[in-house]
């Protein structure tokens, strides 16, 4: 029994160091997470985040269980109006910070499953690739925050 439990302490010991060195070998470092909060009724929603890549990636797939749909946006000018459309994939140069922001690049959840309140912790799934086409996932919590000046209320996105 004594044998028994030191075999398993050595095997947890070892799925802990790998946990741990998959962690720290992450290809893309995920920070400053957040996703604004919603009112009643609200169907859609944007998370924003910085990105740093390691190596020349790329953002190609994210998912959250709060929405039915998840997708990369962006928003941009054409022309004299401002607007918002899905992206396959977006480009993580290595060593440079992408940052996802309101007015620009962003995930877009929609069809959401209910409210989304100020500190709220969301979970999202961010799937990257690099350049020899391997995927990379990775798991994040993003906290809710609440946008109340005017020009914040302005720039919700509607769909």
């Amino acid at each position: 029994m004594i044998v028994l439990k030191s075999h398993i302490a050595k095997v947890l010991f070892g799925c802990a160091l790998l946990v741990a060195s998959l962690q720290a070998s992450a290809q893309v470092d995920v920070s400053q997470a957040w996703v604004r909060a919603t009112v009643a009724q609200q169907k859609a929603t944007g998370a924003f985040l910085q990105l740093k890549a390691k190596s020349d990636s790329r953002l190609v797939e994210a998912r959250s269980p709060v929405a039915g749909v998840v997708e990369i946006h962006e928003m941009a000018m054409d022309g004299s109006v401002m607007k918002m459309r899905a992206v396959p994939g977006l480009d993580l140069p290595a060593g440079k910070s992408v940052e996802l922001k309101p007015g620009g690049y962003h995930i877009m959840l929609m069809d959401l499953k209910g409210a989304i309140k100020a500190g709220d912790k969301v979970d999202l799934t961010l799937v990257f690739e690099n350049s020899a086409k391997q995927r990379e996932t990775v798991e994040v919590k993003a906290e809710a925050k609440q946008l109340s000046t005017p020009a914040a209320a302005k720039d919700e996105h509607k769909h």
